[in-house]
């Protein structure tokens, strides 16, 4: 009908076959946190010094749904997951990066100056435009 199965006993197992437990823990002392911000969400990124993502998180992972994922304080429940996550780690001093025009840039960003990290700088990253597309030429008739 099926093929059989072969169960092999422990005491075949060479002890080097055995599973190790490995720490996957990461730990940092400084990172960057990126903070975008829109007017529908605010998305939280963690990285590294040389730019490797580390943690993530966004209003709407958080929870919220709709039109509430572009709140401060959706913005902030966001920004505390990261916070607690990254005070595991060991990371005591941060750079910020923010960039958008959303709600949640201001209350995101005093959530980890209130957990207790050392900010060493907060630089804006927000594109602005400048000069204008070309007028279209009038119309002869």
């Amino acid at each position: 009908m099926g093929k059989k199965r072969i169960i092999k006993k422990a005491e075949d197992a060479a002890p080097e076959q055995r599973a190790r437990a490995v720490s996957s823990k990461k730990r940092l002392h400084r990172a960057i946190v990126h903070i975008f911000s829109t007017y529908n969400n605010t998305l939280i990124t963690l990285t590294d010094e040389s730019g490797n993502m580390v943690l993530s998180n966004s209003s709407g992972r958080a929870g919220f749904h709709g039109s509430k994922k572009g709140t401060p304080y959706a913005a902030t429940k966001a920004a505390e997951t990261v916070a607690d996550q990254s005070r595991e780690m060991g990371i005591a001093e941060i750079d910020v990066r923010v960039k958008g025009v959303g709600s949640g840039r201001e209350s995101a960003l005093r959530v980890f100056g209130q957990k207790g990290f050392a900010i060493h700088s907060i630089k804006d990253l927000t594109p602005i435009p400048h000069g204008h597309p070309r007028v279209k030429k009038p119309r002869r008739v």
